[in-house]
């Protein structure tokens, strides 16, 4: 299972600036199939630096969610830190 991309993301505008929320849609690599999922997920940064990711994933999946969950902060961890996050 892999993460291929995450599409239609839009950054919501809030008030707290240590806070960012984003809507989209997840694709997801699972054997024997591709699936899109709505997700919608906030990051958040702790005054020493880590950054704390909660996710939600709108449909229910016919695959495990935990490791899909694992596998979407990994991969938004790293398009945070390359900067492509809008």
């Amino acid at each position: 299972m892999r993460i291929l991309e995450l599409r239609n993301l839009n950054r919501e505008e809030g008030y707290i600036y240590y806070r960012r929320n984003f809507t989209g849609t997840a694709i997801i690599e699972i054997p024997g199939s591709t699936l899109e999922a709505p997700i919608s997920f906030c990051i958040e940064m702790s005054p020493f630096g880590a950054k704390t990711i909660e996710i939600d994933i709108e449909n229910t999946l016919n695959y495990p969610v935990l490791p899909v969950k694992k596998a979407l902060k990994d991969y938004i961890l790293l398009q945070d830190s390359e900067g492509v996050l809008p």
